[in-house]
Parts: structure tokens; C-alpha cells; sequence
């Protein structure tokens, strides 16, 4: 039986990535997904994509990474590694699901003091 490999697509910091690993999962931290052994292309080739060789620069030495749920448009189990991407997020009028703003325990929203 194959290895299983995973493309993952997520937002970060204004970028789509796109990037294959062999594990992706629910991990312990609560709101994340866990994502470990990244896979790249081979570094055999003869033309070199520089996005793909910025991607392994940043997750160099990373063995998991954890993204948090709302940041993942999908996830999907592919037969083939393809080239890892990062590309401008597409602007429109579709905007991040909002996060809640928590406010810490003991503290009223009335603003009157102690």
C-alpha cells in the first residue's frame, strides 16, 4: 500500500500556500490542524521554481507545523506531489470568517471598577 499525501491550502498573511505532506490531522491544540513531513519536489531538477525553493526555505527544519482551522480552505489526498505554491490571495467581497473576541475572566463590560 502507498504512503498517503495530503495538498494542503491555507491562508498566511495575505498569501494562498499550497504545500504536500504525508500526515494531517487533528492534533492536540484545540482550533488547529496538524501537519507534518512536508514534502518537496526533487532536487534532481534541472529547472528550478523559485517559489517552490522559497517555500522550502521557510519550512526548513520544520517537522510539524500547526495552522489554525480558519485559515484552511482544503485539504485533499492526491496520488502525485505537485509543485508547492504561494500566491496572492484573491481580493473580492468575500472576507475571513470573523474570530470571536474573548474577554478575560473577571472582568465586567459595564465599566464600573472593583
Amino acid at each position: 500500500m502507498a504512503a498517503r499525501l495530503y495538498k494542503v491550502t491555507f491562508h498566511n498573511q495575505g498569501q494562498v500556500y499550497e504545500v504536500y505532506a504525508r500526515h494531517v490531522g487533528q492534533g492536540d491544540l484545540l482550533g488547529f490542524i496538524e501537519v507534518e513531513d512536508l514534502v518537496f519536489g526533487e532536487k534532481t531538477r534541472v529547472v528550478v521554481d523559485p517559489t517552490e525553493e522559497r517555500l522550502q526555505r521557510e519550512f526548513e527544519g520544520v517537522k510539524r507545523c500547526y495552522l489554525p482551522m480558519h485559515a484552511v480552505i482544503r485539504v485533499d489526498e492526491v496520488e502525485k506531489e505537485g509543485p508547492g505554491r504561494i500566491s496572492e490571495a484573491p481580493r473580492g467581497n468575500v472576507a475571513a470568517f470573523p474570530v470571536p473576541y474573548f474577554r478575560p475572566p473577571g472582568r465586567d463590560s459595564g465599566g464600573s471598577g472593583s
